[in-house]
């Protein structure tokens, strides 16, 4: 009987003793079982000094950040269905393979294929003056020879709605403040369909970021069922300001739109998978990822090449210093996760039969800048086990353990109830470049990128090598 099931066995019996009520005696077996695993979790710091020195000063500095920028300096950006992100399939599927990896394999899955087309803006009234402009993802193109049309100037849906009947036919545009992204988001998902339920004829938001230099910021925008498709993009910080400012002097401002948008039907794409089998429970699970898709502008080097690249590079530490956990670490690179985790629902739907196996799901999707520590969603009894890992860490000054170790590809998992981490970073320009032109590779530093390596590798090792599963 190992000791895992020797202690739940004994929790069982407290329980059933109690009549079903947790009692102290079955605390205390808990708190026992956490005390241990932390003496178990301190005998690892020669090892995480072993991974974090490799990726930090040994030969496998700035490795991730030249995988990273060779692979986005060849292929670009890579919206899901596009030629590009087949070639960045293939192309990981090789890097994989030559790095030694095992299972390495593809797993197929259908996602959505968006084309913008071509597209532009122009102020016709009062004066002549081009706006920089990016469709949304999923919006509708307009008629062939645009849409000209005079402009409402909004700032929040409150106001649209209170302005309902000057809307109608018109271009509205949404000149909402940054707040967060989780809060203004809102105005690129659901813009649209707000200012059709007016009677608008399309819809520009001021893009969700809170700096700009002339930059469009696009993004996954979604049509209600019941509501006429209307044309949405994203348009810079500058223009919306300038045209509130013309509102509130009452200037008329007319707009010739064009949007050659189109939605095709699905495709086939892959996640793609490679491993560390595990030496005793090679069942068991810690998955390592991040996505492979991009939007269609810049290079996709930020969001999220850097995290697929220190997720490559957690699994090529590991087995550069000959370590096998005792269970699978399982890299896992996502396709269609700009659409909201399209490629992520299908691995889930299928794999979730052995959801038991799973021991920890982590994914890297919020810059890979200089890291702070884990964001990690789990029971208390995990949450301080995860405490004791990132002690481990202190020699880079990266021991905090947040809340939320949420992530669009691994939410799926985590609210089914299994232990989620996501990588935490000062990520305080991470919105500056985010879906825009300017995620490139210039965004990235090495040597941010080699601390969030060993991070990644650390915390992925440690758990998929403690004698226990984290408690669910």
């Amino acid at each position: 009987m190992n000791r895992f099931l020797g202690t739940f066995l004994a929790m069982l019996f407290a329980i059933s003793s109690a009549g079903g009520r947790p009692t102290n005696e079955v605390k205390s077996i808990r708190e026992q079982t956490v005390k241990d695993t932390s003496k178990e979790i301190a005998g690892y710091s020669n090892i995480a000094m072993d991974i974090i020195n490799l990726a930090v000063n040994g030969n496998a500095q700035n490795r991730s950040y030249n995988r990273l920028a060779e692979f986005v300096d060849s292929i670009g950006n890579r919206i899901s269905g596009s030629g590009n992100l087949d070639q960045a399939i293939k192309y990981m599927y090789s890097a994989l393979k030559e790095n030694g990896l095992e299972n390495v394999h593809l797993e197929p899955v259908k996602v959505p294929r968006w084309v913008r087309g071509q597209e532009s803006a122009v102020m016709l009234e009062p004066r002549n003056h081009t706006i920089a402009i990016l469709g949304l993802g999923s919006s509708v193109g307009t008629p062939p020879e645009g849409i000209t049309a005079e402009v409402l100037v909004v700032q929040s849906f409150d106001e649209l709605h209170q302005r309902a009947q000057e809307a109608k036919g018109k271009i509205v545009v949404f000149n909402e403040p940054f707040v967060s992204y989780g809060e203004t988001v809102k105005y690129r998902e659901f813009g649209a369909s707000n200012a059709a339920k007016v009677g608008a004829v399309a819809s520009l938001i001021r893009s969700v970021t809170p700096f700009s230099i002339n930059s469009p910021h696009t993004g996954q925008q979604d049509y209600q069922a019941d509501v006429v498709k209307i044309p949405a993009a994203c348009i810079t910080i500058e223009d919306a300001e300038m045209m509130a400012r013309m509102a509130q002097r009452n200037i008329k401002i007319v707009l010739h739109l064009v949007m050659g948008a189109q939605t095709y039907p699905d495709v086939l794409s892959y996640n793609t998978v490679a491993e560390i089998v595990g030496s005793q429970f090679p069942e068991q699970v810690v998955l390592v990822s991040g996505h492979l898709d991009s939007w269609d502008v810049g290079q996709g080097a930020m969001d999220d090449g850097g995290g697929a690249f220190i997720s490559f590079e957690a699994l090529s530490l590991i087995k550069d210093l000959g370590l096998c956990p005792k269970r699978t670490l399982r890299l896992v690179l996502w396709t269609g996760e700009e659409q909201g985790g399209v490629g992520a629902s299908q691995y889930f739907a299928l794999h979730k039969v052995n959801i038991s196996d799973f021991d920890l799901v982590m994914e890297s999707d919020s810059g890979t800048f200089t890291p702070l520590g884990i964001g990690f969603t789990g029971s208390s009894e995990a949450r301080k086990i995860m405490e004791q890992v990132m002690s481990l860490l202190k020699s880079i000054n990266a021991t905090n353990l947040f809340q939320n170790g949420e992530g669009t590809d691994i939410n799926f998992w985590i609210q089914a109830g299994v232990p989620g981490a996501g990588l935490f970073t000062e990520s305080s320009k991470y919105f500056w470049f985010h879906h825009s032109e300017g995620d490139t590779m210039s965004v990235q530093d090495p040597i941010q990128m080699n601390l969030c390596s060993a991070v990644w590798a650390v915390v992925a090792y440690v758990v998929a090598d403690l004698q226990e599963m984290l408690p669910r």
